[in-house]
């Protein structure tokens, strides 16, 4: 897909800037129709989610400059950083909505318009709901965690609108007016859920997480491939081998062993090949391929170790 494409992620997060702009719209206005701190909860989330977005917007942005002197292996990982920043402002929308909902608990008031107010957030739930599929649809495609993190968000606001119609509804049948703030409370405590999610995701991408299941295995198989290429008893092995993911890209660092007598223009023919296969198994994989005679060991302590 091209930069172009509107389902590209710097695309998508200015949709969501435009989305949370019309949600925060709507949702504060039936919050000031009906006076109810459950909708209250529910249009401070569409706060922070244009927040959250528009900070997305900015590291996707950032992500997406050129390798300089200042940083030699890019920028992919200021990703990591919008989605941590959308964990810490929902855990604060959160706090909020709790000390709001516990005031009203202790001071119930009646609540009024509730068909429209009721009408207005399921409407926001629909745009959300429905630009979050397209959103984590596309943070697959594009690897993005920025793009990931503003559609897990968005998701969990279509559950809190639909916790809060379902509550409203129900005190109204009932006249149990503090199910409003206790709607509200579960609320945030989902919210508080969610937030933790992305904050610990975050800080586990920023620590040089290996690359999936699927892809070591693309790329476990690439090797093997090579390591079983003989031409007598000439061997090809690996070891070694390393990986580790910032944002769209993935690295992979090795040994290559090979014959002590071959020549260094025979070598790096070799190598050249196994790059050229594991980037055809790996679209956008950077390799690092040390070649090593067959009788050399290196002493190298790491966690995580593959042979071929």
């Amino acid at each position: 897909m091209t930069k172009n494409d509107w389902r590209a992620p710097r695309n998508l997060l200015k949709v969501s800037v435009v989305v949370a702009i019309v949600t925060i719209v709507l949702k504060t206005l039936a919050w000031w129709l009906t006076d109810s701190v459950a909708l209250l909860s529910d249009a401070m989330e569409s706060f922070v989610n244009l927040a959250s977005a528009l900070f997305a917007l900015h590291m996707v942005t950032v992500a997406a400059r050129p390798a300089d002197d200042g940083h030699p292996y890019g920028h992919h990982k200021a990703e990591y950083f919008s989605a941590g920043f959308e964990g810490i402002l929902i855990v604060g929308a959160a706090l909020g909505i709790i000390v709001s909902a516990i005031n009203r608990l202790l001071h119930p008031q009646a609540l009024g318009q509730l068909d429209v107010g009721l009408t207005l957030s399921v409407v926001s739930a629909i745009l959300n709901g429905a630009l979050a599929m397209v959103m984590l649809r596309s943070a697959r495609q594009y690897r993005s965690a920025a793009l990931e993190g503003d559609a897990r968000h968005l998701m969990t606001d279509v559950w809190t609108s639909g916790g809060v119609v379902v509550g409203l509804v129900a005190a109204t049948l009932t006249g149990w007016l503090w199910l409003d703030a206790v709607v509200a409370i579960a609320v945030a405590i989902n919210i508080l859920r969610e937030g933790w999610h992305l904050i610990w995701s975050s800080s586990q991408s920023l620590m040089d997480e290996a690359v999936e299941p699927e892809v070591k295995a693309s790329i476990q198989k690439v090797l093997t491939l090579f390591s079983h290429s003989r031409e007598g008893s000439e061997i090809i092995r690996f070891d070694h081998v390393t990986s580790r993911r910032a944002g769209p890209r993935c690295f992979v660092d090795m040994h290559m062993h090979m014959p002590a007598h071959w020549t260094l223009g025979r070598a790096a023919a070799l190598r050249g090949d196994v790059e050229l296969a594991l980037v055809d198994a790996v679209p956008g994989l950077i390799a690092t391929i040390q070649l090593l005679p067959n009788d050399v060991e290196t002493h190298v302590h790491v966690s995580e170790v593959d042979s071929a």
